[in-house]
């Protein structure tokens, strides 16, 4: 009898969409970085900060945040998933503007980001972590 196959569990977080999400996702992802003895945790907070407050100010219904390693290279990803249709765009620069540039800033610090539909409605946003 051939060996069942193990699926590890994806740590998941759902939140309301409202100005205490960032917050809960930050403290989500310090724990799962403490579970995995990892010290420096700065970046992923920056990011699943920067991706909640997107899905918080322009995504629909509840927040979904997952955290976990990428089975082939052991990388962190960040995954952000919400109801929402719009996808998130980088803008182009606008020395003017007051917001608009988290999305770059984030770009900048992690290996990939990206967006991917979802069949049921809404998106995934996720990154990877360096």
């Amino acid at each position: 009898m051939p060996a069942a196959a193990r699926v590890e569990e994806i740590p998941t977080l759902v939140l309301e969409s409202d100005d205490r999400a960032p917050r809960l996702a930050r403290r989500f992802l310090a724990e799962r970085f403490r579970e995995w003895g990892v010290g420096d945790d700065y970046v992923g907070r920056l990011v699943v900060c920067e991706l909640v407050t997107n899905s918080y100010l322009h995504g629909e219904g509840p927040i979904v945040v997952r955290v976990f390693r990428d089975e082939h290279d052991g990388l962190v990803v960040v995954e952000v998933e919400d109801a929402g249709e719009g996808l998130p765009l980088i803008p182009p620069e606008n020395y003017a503007a007051t917001s608009g540039r988290g999305l770059l800033l984030m770009a900048e610090i992690v290996q990939r980001w990206g967006v991917r539909p979802l069949n049921e409605g809404g998106k995934v946003t996720w990154a990877k972590l360096r």
